[in-house]
Order: C-alpha cells, then structure tokens, then sequence
C-alpha cells in the first residue's frame, strides 16, 4: 500500500514538477519533450485516481498558458477514465470538470482536432456515449473558431454521422423504448449541437437578403440531407402508443425546421435541389452521392406528405396532380428498395398523393412521363414477389387507386401497358377483370370510345389469345385465361351482334382461331398428361413400402420441398379441377356463341 501511494505521489509530484519548469518559460519555448512529458503524468494522475488533483493543477490561473498549448493532450485517457467510473463516482465528477476547463482553455484548432479523434477511434456500444460526451466541448471549442469555422463544422458533423451510421436503427416500439445503443438519445442531443450554427446562419441573413456566406448554409444542408437517409429513412415514424414523445419523431421535426430556417425546405421539396455536390473523376463515387441524395430527397417527401412535418410552411397552390408528378421520382426510389421500413414509406406517400386526388381526374398525358410508367411495373413487383403479405395486399390496393385516377385514354394506355410488363398470370387476370368493368361503364352509362370500337378491338387483340397456343402452360396462366373466357362470355351476353358496339362479333373469327379452338386442344393434352401421371403415381403407390414415400419435385427449375405420394397426388387432382373449371366455362362461352349466332340465323331466315 504505501509504494503504491508512493507512484501516486510521484506521479502528481512530476506533474507538479513539469507545471513548474514550464511556468517560467515563454510559449514559444515549449518543446516537444515538455508536451510529452507533461501528457505521461496527467495520464497517469486520471489513470490513478488523482483527477482532483490534476484538476486544480488545471484551474491554477498561473497555468492557464501552459493548459491552453498542452490541455488538448489529455483528451484520449480523460475519455477512457470517464467510462472507467460509474456515474455518481466523484472522480468521474472531477473528470468532466476537467473535460469543461480544457474547452474553455484549450487552444482551439488543437483540441477540434483532439476531439474529432476521439469520436473517429471509437466503435460499437461505446459509439454513441462518446459522441454524447464530447458534443458540448467540441461546440464550445467550434464557437471560438474564426478561420474554417464552415469547415471545421461539416467536418464535425460528417464525423458524428459516419461514426452513427453503422449503428441499427431501434424499429419496433420496444427498441425505440429500450434505446439500447443510444442512439436515440444520441441523434436528438446532435441536433441541438447544431442549432447554434443555424442561429447563426439565420442571424446573417436576416441583416442581409444577399447573404454570401454560403459555406455554414451547405454544411448544414449536408447535415440534414445526411439525416434524413439515416436514420430517419429507416426509422419507424409513426405515432406509437405508449410513447408520449417518439424520439425519431422529435429528431424529423427539427431537421425540418432547420431546413425551413435556413430557407432550403421548399428547394428541396419542389425544384429537387441537391446542394453543391461534389465533381466526382471517378463515376462510382458520383453514382453513390446521387442514389444518397435521391434516398434523401425521398425521405423528406414522406416525412411532408405522409407525417406532415412542416406542412404549416407548405404552399396551398399546386394541384394534386402537380404534387404527385413531383412525388413520383420519390415514389420509385422508395420502392426499388426491399428493406420493410422504405418500401412501406414509398407505398404510404404513393397512397397519400393519390387519396388527394378525384377518380377519372389524371389526364392520360402524365403516362408520357417515365416515373408514371415505371412506378405501377416496381408496384406490380411489390405484389408478386415481396415476402412481407400486408404489403403485397397494400401494393395492390394502391395500384387500383391508380387505375382509378386516369381518365378513360390512360386506363386504356396503362392497361396495355401493363398487359405487356408484368409477366405474370395473376396480375394479368387482375388487368382483364379492370378493362371488363370499364367495357361494363361503356355499355350502360356512358359511351366511352376507348372500351368500345376498333380501340377496344386491339386491346382484345390481346387478351384473347394463348401466347403459346396450345402448347401455353394452362396451369400456370389459368387466372389470365379464366378472366379472358369471363371477359368473352360478358361481352357475347351483353354486346347484341346487330349493336356489335364492342365490335367482338367482328373479330370473333379471330378469337376462335387464337384464343377457343388452341385452349380445346390444349385442355385435353393437359388432362391426359395429368390424369396419366396419377394414373402413375397410384401404381407406384401400391408398388412402394409405405405410401409416405418421400420424392422431390422441381417446378420452374427450383427444387421444392420434399412432398409424399399423397402430397403429389393433391397436387395433380387440383389442377385437374382447374382444368375442369376452366372447361366448363368455355364449354358455356360456346354455347352462347352459338344461341346467338342460331337466333341471328332465324331472325334472318
């Protein structure tokens, strides 16, 4: 016990012995064995408990020059020693006084510098404690500055939210609760490290409309645009019960409000203004700014029109059509994405634009836009291969929504549009079913030139033919075929040949010969494919063991589950019925072809 009091007092005693060699030199006489030697005993003092002292050492007045050139040093073991101590620790108490003093007496530059590489070197759990920790000194010390102040901020700024980056975002209501990395915490108390360099940036050009100084502006604009694709993009945003303040709530109110502060908020949301980028040589780097901004632009978009932040400063004069267009690019970004959290905000402002808007209002011009066209094929991909179901279900909810928005031309456009994309039999069968309730509207309340006639007539062009003839995978494209053949008994019943206004009887020859006499064909090659491959099944059911015997099957080239005997024979008896089904509904197609034809005949006759 006394050698170790001994280190102790010999460790306070050198530093008392450095602070005296030093006070009789002038600051230009420093040297670099002084700054060594005086950062190996204060090191030592915190590291052995005697932070009290160093701490008057700090607050002697007779050293306040020596603290100001050489304080900065005592920066990486003052960091340690404070996560070393439990929080009602005195000498954790001396240690953030110490922290305090050296923000006040340091010299600026070096101990931004000093501080910027402590939040740089940490890493994991301790990421958002150390940012938290050195965010009030580090603006002290970036008040003080007069050269590169702009700079030294957006550095600042961009070290805090690379070190963020990597962390999870809390998701669920009890992560947010637990905030168990901090970061929830973290993110609000950063935004108040920033509000007085938006003061500032306020203050400047409120005293001037022709405010120059635009470096301070940019760096903030980073700040917030930075922001807005982490964490705000993946956070969960909406209103959670038992949460009074939801954090990331709170942490998107203010970057919206320092976006309208420094007058950015409107550019941003209307004219796509994605600051000063920088010039790129090599492409990649520019492709990764772009795709950051446009995921950035997109978040704040949702955060307007779907949360409704800073809707207050929004101007009430665009149209609804207007603010989807401008909505739009956002819109397919956010879908491109697969992660739950961007894909339900790209559905949600997709949503949110539309409800705005009265059906049949979209004129069909807006489909000479890319986005118009791109937006319902990402939309159709959301609805067949998304794993999340309320989102599949959502997907296609939204996409009636927009069917139902475009006048008649653009229902017809989209409709061949996406007849011709979506590669898929049940999207297609949806599509069929739509364009059969436009030429129902048509028909009976209002004449309507795009679901009659020889337009109509291209569109059935279309729809009623096999695109393999009798060789199609019926099974595969039964939903396309069952609508088709209900599309084609409606029309047989509603459309009299002597009116032909949907001009089917026109081209019935044509849809007898590419669309009923190939599915004949096709339905009796299928059932007899089927039926002798349960045929088989059965024999080899009675030729096996145990009828559990257990067979892999491919479809479309990807290896299934393992199924049984009898598993398979479900199987193939259910596509046998939809064959049936599908062969009962034709069977009645034909009949009433020919009572219609037979009544024409004798009404003639």
């Amino acid at each position: 016990m006394p050698e170790e009091q001994g280190q102790t007092i010999m460790a306070v005693d050198e530093l008392q012995a450095i602070i005296q060699r030093c006070q009789i030199l002038e600051e230009a006489d420093f040297k670099g064995e002084d700054f060594n030697l005086f950062q190996v005993a204060g090191q030592k003092c915190l590291e052995d408990g005697y932070a009290a002292q160093l701490l008057e050492v700090i607050q002697n007045e007779k050293n306040k020059v020596i603290i100001k050139n050489m304080g900065w040093n005592l920066i990486s073991p003052l960091v340690r020693c404070i996560f070393m101590y439990k929080q009602e620790d005195d000498k954790r108490e001396h240690c953030l006084k110490i922290l305090d003093h050296l923000a006040q007496l340091c010299n600026p530059k070096e101990l931004f510098l000093g501080l910027l590489e402590q939040i740089e070197q940490t890493s994991g759990e301790q990421v958002c404690q150390t940012v938290m920790l050195l965010l009030q000194p580090l603006q002290t010390v970036l008040l003080k500055l007069q050269n590169k102040k702009a700079y030294s901020v957006g550095l600042s700024l961009a070290m805090i939210m690379n070190q963020l980056t990597p962390l999870p975002v809390p998701y669920t209501k009890q992560q947010i609760q637990e905030d168990k990395l901090g970061l929830c915490q973290c993110c609000n108390a950063v935004v108040e490290f920033a509000k007085p360099f938006v003061n500032e940036v306020v203050k400047n050009m409120e005293k001037s409309s022709e405010y120059n100084d635009m470096e301070l502006k940019e760096e903030l604009l980073k700040f917030c645009m930075k922001s807005l694709k982490y964490p705000l993009l993946t956070a969960q945003l909406e209103q959670l019960e038992g949460i009074e303040e939801h954090p990331f709530r709170h942490f998107a109110t203010e970057i919206i409000d320092i976006l309208w502060d420094i007058r950015e908020l409107i550019p941003l949301v209307f004219l796509h203004r994605k600051g000063k980028s920088p010039h790129w040589e090599n492409q990649e780097f520019a492709d990764i700014e772009q795709k950051n901004s446009a995921d950035s632009l997109a978040c704040l978009s949702y955060l307007m029109f779907v949360q409704h932040f800073g809707i207050d400063c929004f101007p009430v004069v665009f149209s609804p059509s207007y603010l989807l267009q401008c909505n739009m690019t956002h819109i397919e970004v956010l879908l491109k994405r697969t992660e739950e959290s961007m894909l339900s905000k790209g559905l949600d402002l997709f949503e949110s634009c539309l409800l705005r808007m009265e059906d049949n209002s979209l004129l069909h011009q807006y489909l000479e836009f890319r986005d118009f066209i791109n937006v319902p094929q990402d939309l159709v991909k959301v609805m067949t291969l998304c794993p999340i179901e309320h989102l599949r279900k959502k997907s296609l909810n939204i996409l009636q929504l927009f069917i139902d928005k475009f006048d008649a031309e653009g229902k017809y456009t989209l409709f061949r549009c996406l007849l011709k994309t979506s590669n898929h039999a049940g999207v297609e069968g949806y599509i069929i079913k739509n364009i059969k309730d436009q030429i129902h509207l048509s028909l009976t309340a209002c004449d309507n030139i795009w679901f009659t006639g020889h337009h109509l007539i291209s569109l059935l062009d279309l729809l009623l033919l096999l695109p393999e003839g009798a060789e199609t995978d019926l099974l595969q494209n039964s939903d396309r075929i069952m609508a088709s053949l209900n599309l084609l008994r409606y029309l047989i019943l509603k459309d009299c040949e002597s009116d032909n206004q949907t001009g089917v009887w026109t081209t019935l020859p044509k849809i007898e010969q590419n669309f009923l006499k190939p599915l004949h064909v096709g339905l009796n090659m299928s059932k007899a494919h089927y039926e002798a491959e349960i045929k088989n099944k059965k024999e080899n059911r009675r030729e096996a063991h145990s009828s559990n015997t257990v067979c892999s099957v491919t479809v479309s080239g990807e290896k299934m589950p393992a199924m049984t005997t009898e598993m398979q024979l479900q199987v193939l008896h259910s596509a046998l019925f939809t064959f049936d089904l599908i062969e009962s509904v034709l069977a009645r197609v034909e009949e009433l072809i020919e009572v219609k034809m037979k009544a024409v005949i004798d009404e003639n006759s």
